[in-house]
Order: C-alpha cells, then structure tokens, then sequence
C-alpha cells in the first residue's frame, strides 16, 4: 500500500542538481547523507518533501548552508559570482539514493 504525497510546485523545483564531489562522497560514505545544490530562497519542508518524491526514501534531516559566491578577477575588473545554497540530506538507515542509474 503506497501513501500519496502532494507536493507543491515550488518544493519540486527547489532542488536542483546533486553535487558530486570528493568531500560530498566522503560525507555519503560516513554518515549516509546526500548533497544536492538547492535554490536560495528553498526551506528544509520543501527540501524534504522534494526528495522523498523524487526518489521515494526516507528522508531523516536536512540541513541547509548558503554559500557565498566568489570574486574573481579579469584584469583591472572585478566580478562575483552569485550566491547559492547547498542542502546535506540524512537519510534514514538503510535507505540509499543512486546516481549511477543501477
């Protein structure tokens, strides 16, 4: 028997990619939590919601960091790239979200 989740439009589209990177890998191997690259104004509600949608886990936290964006420089110019958020989701034991399409 599947339980039917309404999601909101909003929730749906506050995740936006997985991030795949040597400390996100680390942190997937030691405490069974995914990183994924959200927008800024999403909430943890809409980010729980969200993943439990999209790949039916069970989501046990989310906890949200916003990063700062980078100045860089092109010769005499200064420019920044804009900010973002990150969100680390602790799954619940035994659940698991695969990227490798396996």
């Amino acid at each position: 028997m599947s339980k039917l989740v309404k999601v909101s439009d909003k929730a749906m589209q506050s995740v936006l990619a997985p991030q795949i990177t040597e400390k996100a890998t680390m942190v997937a191997d030691k405490f069974n939590q995914v990183v994924f690259k959200v927008t800024v104004d999403a909430t943890k509600a809409d980010v729980k919601s969200a993943i439990e949608a999209m790949f039916k886990v069970e989501v046990a936290a989310v906890n949200l960091l916003n990063m700062n964006g980078k100045i860089k420089r092109s010769g005499r110019s200064f420019g920044k790239r804009s900010d973002w958020k990150k969100a680390y989701v602790s799954l619940k034991p035994g659940q698991e979200i695969n990227f490798t399409g396996e």
